[in-house]
């Protein structure tokens, strides 16, 4: 058990966790007889999760939703050690969808997230492993949420007040397995390219799996030179694929940050 020295004492998160996923059991269940949708990755933060709702003995399903974009390490993780997960397969593949839309995915405008990660559990009490420790916009969200885009779905995150220490401690004290590319120094694990990470993790993600940056440069050639291509700020259409590229890794000649970046899609 993870238990945390508080100004009141001593808490038990995991108990305090469980405890959370009991008080909307019934809620869950009014909304899906499955329960509750848990949203599995595959990362350290998705595996506590569902071993919580194990013990909790709440009805619920389990489901990783696939990319195309996924670390094969993870990949091989996830189906050696939880054949049980619902693996769900995208109706399109990450490359397709840049053609598609006829512009990388940036921090704003994470069309990727809204087709990969966010569809799954409509109408359902979807639960998640976020948590205020992974970012200032996460710090923002609160325990129970509704789905702005759905008012039929709710979300609980019953985690979300641990901090990775407590997350490790949970793993290391019940002897669970995880992904092997963290002991090799990742700190997050997801799809590789992933806008909301640093470029410079970008750059050693593209290093390891050299063919997924392959095969995002094909997917911006073909974006670029579509004639319905997106224009950039300057009134210019994108000139090719590596200049698509460079303003999205943020290196020359556009050297662009980030804030350049939402500067195109601040509408």
């Amino acid at each position: 058990m993870i238990r945390e020295t508080t100004l009141f004492g001593v808490r038990d998160l995991e108990a305090l966790a469980i405890q959370r996923i009991h008080a909307f059991e019934a809620e869950a269940l009014s909304m899906s007889d499955d329960g509750y949708y848990v949203a599995f990755s595959g990362g350290k933060d998705s595996i506590v999760l569902l071993d919580l709702f194990r013990k909790a003995g709440v009805k619920h399903t389990s489901h990783f939703n696939l990319t195309t974009v996924d670390p094969p390490e993870l990949l091989k993780f996830v189906l050696d050690n939880y054949r049980d997960v619902e693996r769900v397969p995208p109706r399109i593949n990450m490359f397709d969808l840049i053609r598609k839309n006829r512009f990388p995915p940036t921090r704003l405008i994470r069309y990727c997230c809204m087709e990969f990660k966010e569809r799954g559990g409509k109408g359902r009490f979807v639960a998640t492993g976020i948590r205020w420790a992974e970012s200032s916009r996460r710090s923002k969200r609160r325990m129970t949420e509704p789905c702005y885009r759905n008012k039929n779905t709710r979300y609980l995150h019953p985690i979300i007040d641990w901090s990775d220490t407590d997350i490790w401690e949970y793993i290391k004290t019940n002897d669970m397995p995880y992904c092997s590319l963290y002991d090799e120094g990742f700190t997050r694990i997801g799809c590789v390219g992933c806008p909301m990470t640093s470029v410079e993790q970008r750059r050693i993600e593209f290093a390891r799996w050299p063919r997924f940056e392959a095969s995002y440069r094909k997917a911006f050639d073909d974006a670029a030179n579509s004639q319905k291509s997106l224009e950039r700020p300057e009134g210019q259409r994108w000139q090719s694929g590596q200049e698509m590229w460079d303003w999205w890794m943020g290196g020359e000649p556009s050297n662009r940050n980030d804030d350049y970046q939402l500067m195109l899609f601040d509408d």
